[in-house]
């Protein structure tokens, strides 16, 4: 079958040309003019075509703090193409005791009969050895090229120094790339146990205990290990202006330092968390929301390229059932919020329409730059004859309100509730189908495919 997109302005990393789409089958076909008939075609009048998003940090199903993340692979990405993402990177977790190849093979049986979108997976590392050392050789070869490892959450995630130097020196050999969570676990554990003595137990304390002066630090011990170890390195979920001055003087050093933030950095703040009563727990997330000065710092990152992507790090849970749980106790309360829905639509609000960045710039920050970094260009991130024919036509004019009343993902409220925004997918493309057309879902769980992803091929430094 064969579809035409016509009469649209195409948007790619590269440029912006008044262009029609013609797609065969899955894929695109060609860009251009003249393309010829098809046997269904999209108007694009006024409107805006671009790659479909890839979001490459979500935590479906993720089990935390004895509970388990709202959204499952079937709601998530549900909402996820809503949301005008055709693509998600989620994180298989390695238990106590099991090898890599177990976890990986635990969230495949998971994700491949619910996901309704394309998906490839990192994989979380708890333990090392030598003999899972010389198995992240083997999750390579099965299209897992990246492995994160958490410097927080001591007893639970949290590796020293020492193993994390060991994954790294083996990523030198091998290709693949280190993913962390910056930030000082063993000091902040410290903090939480004091501030819990003295009775403080309010969501606010969560933000506290956990500054951002342990985040720049661990984020320049990172760096440093990546360095000695001569491997480029990726940070997760940065949300602080100390810890983005640490990759920017590594990248000035030569090394290979990349990093993503979310939007939950760019819009929210610690005020937040100190919401009346229970209510700043719908805000608790690790790195915890800073003060309002930080986020200019990180609007300049990701126009500079000291941040390469916008991801979500999206892990809801609701708030009456599941955040309840730290209720007398702000370190029990679970840790993530809900975003995958709304990136496309805040980024283009914060960033495109503010005159921040250029339409080219968004479509790098939330499709080619993730795709190239993460092993799925040239299929993924671009529109371009060969290219799976993920597309979005998206209505930059349109304005809409973001609420848990409307959205698609399976939390009972909305970080962003009574936010105008604009800018809004209208239709939803992924390898040809439409998945979303107008506000209705054609799409069905499973349709969705595992993408064994190539090892890491550094871009360089800016």
């Amino acid at each position: 079958m064969k579809t035409l997109i016509k009469n649209g302005t195409v948007v790619t990393s590269a440029e912006m040309v008044v262009a029609d789409v013609l797609i065969d089958g899955e894929r695109i076909a060609a860009v251009g003019s003249g393309l010829g008939d098809a046997d269904s075609v999209i108007d694009a009048t006024d409107r805006l075509v671009m790659p479909g998003g890839i979001d490459v940090h979500t935590h479906m199903e993720l089990p935390f703090g004895g509970t388990f993340a709202s959204d499952d692979f079937a709601t998530g990405t549900r909402a996820a193409a809503f949301g005008g993402t055709t693509t998600i990177v989620d994180f298989a977790v390695q238990g106590f005791g099991e090898t890599l190849s177990q976890g990986l093979d635990n969230w495949l049986e998971k994700a491949e009969p619910k996901s309704h979108i394309d998906f490839g997976l990192h994989l979380i590392v708890r333990e090392i050895s030598e003999g899972i050392l010389k198995e992240m050789d083997a999750m390579i070869e099965r299209g897992v090229p990246s492995f994160k490892l958490f410097m927080a959450y001591p007893g639970v995630f949290m590796l020293d120094d020492a193993s994390i130097f060991r994954a790294m020196s083996r990523t030198a050999d091998n290709g693949g790339l280190i993913m962390l969570h910056a930030e000082n676990g063993g000091a902040i554990d410290v903090l939480v146990q004091r501030y819990l003595a003295e009775g403080k137990t309010a969501p606010i304390n969560h933000g506290l205990t956990r500054p951002s002066s342990m985040e720049g630090e661990a984020t320049h011990r990172a760096i440093a290990l990546a360095e000695l170890a001569e491997v480029p390195v990726y940070i997760v979920h940065l949300s602080a202006k100390e810890a983005l001055d640490a990759v920017r003087e590594g990248r000035d050093r030569g090394v290979h330092a990349y990093a993503e933030t979310c939007p939950q950095y760019l819009y929210l703040t610690m005020e937040d968390m100190d919401r009346p009563g229970f209510e700043g727990a719908k805000y608790v997330c690790s790195p915890p929301l800073r003060p309002r000065e930080h986020q200019a710092e990180l609007w300049k990152g990701l126009v500079l390229d000291d941040l390469q992507v916008v991801s979500t790090d999206h892990c809801p849970f609701d708030f009456k059932d599941q955040k309840i749980l730290g209720a007398n106790d702000f370190s029990a309360i679970p840790n993530g919020l809900p975003g995958v829905e709304d990136r496309y639509s805040l980024l283009w609000d914060g960033g495109v329409a503010t005159g921040q960045i250029t339409p080219m710039r968004f479509v790098e920050l939330i499709a080619t730059a993730p795709a190239r970094m993460f092993g799925l260009h040239p299929k993924k991130g671009t529109l371009s004859p060969g290219a799976d024919a993920d597309v979005v036509v998206f209505d930059p004019a349109k304005r809409r309100v973001l609420s848990a009343s409307t959205h698609h993902m399976r939390v009972d409220y909305s970080c962003y509730e009574g936010r105008e925004v604009m800018g809004a997918p209208e239709v939803v493309l992924q390898r040809g189908r439409v998945l979303v057309e107008h506000g209705e879902f054609h799409g069905k769980p499973g349709d969705g495919k595992f993408l064994a992803r190539s090892a890491f091929s550094s871009p360089g430094v800016a």
